[in-house]
């Protein structure tokens, strides 16, 4: 008797992709509150009066200036290991792997003439991708946001 292959039933993890979602809301909520339209790529860029800075108060206050840093790495946790709907070992590496690509973002930011060596030049033709050089050249480094 020939066995049938049955297709394998992907789980996912909906509360935790909902959850980075929310927290990929909030860091988006910093960029248009709490900081300058000039300084936000995907606001500059969008050709729309989207921001509501000088509009509404400083809602974070300091901690706005490294929130979207931890929100981006905590949301893609999330985001990665609900739509995988791994356990917890394949959740610590997903965490521990979106924690390397932070550390190596801001590390290129301290050492940013090595980094800027290694970024290929087609990359200017791709939105959002374009914007590595500039991410680079003019981000500032903070340990804290790795700690």
């Amino acid at each position: 008797m020939k066995e049938t292959l049955k297709p394998r039933q992907v789980i996912v993890n909906r509360l935790q992709v909902l959850i980075g979602l929310s927290g990929l809301l909030l860091g988006t909520i910093v960029y248009l509150v709490d900081r300058p339209p000039e300084h936000t790529y995907f606001v500059y860029i969008s050709g729309f009066k989207i921001s509501l800075y000088n509009t509404l108060p400083n809602i974070f206050g300091t901690i706005g200036n490294s929130l979207p840093a931890f929100i981006h790495v905590f949301s893609f946790s999330l985001i990665t290991a609900g739509m995988i709907s791994c356990h917890k070992t394949g959740s610590l590496i997903i965490c521990l792997s979106w924690f390397l690509v932070d550390c190596a973002f801001e590390l290129g930011q301290k050492f940013n003439s090595l980094f800027l060596k290694i970024i290929p030049g087609w990359f200017a033709g791709i939105p959002f991708i374009e914007n590595m050089k500039n991410y680079f050249v003019y981000g500032t480094f903070d340990i804290m946001i790795l700690l």
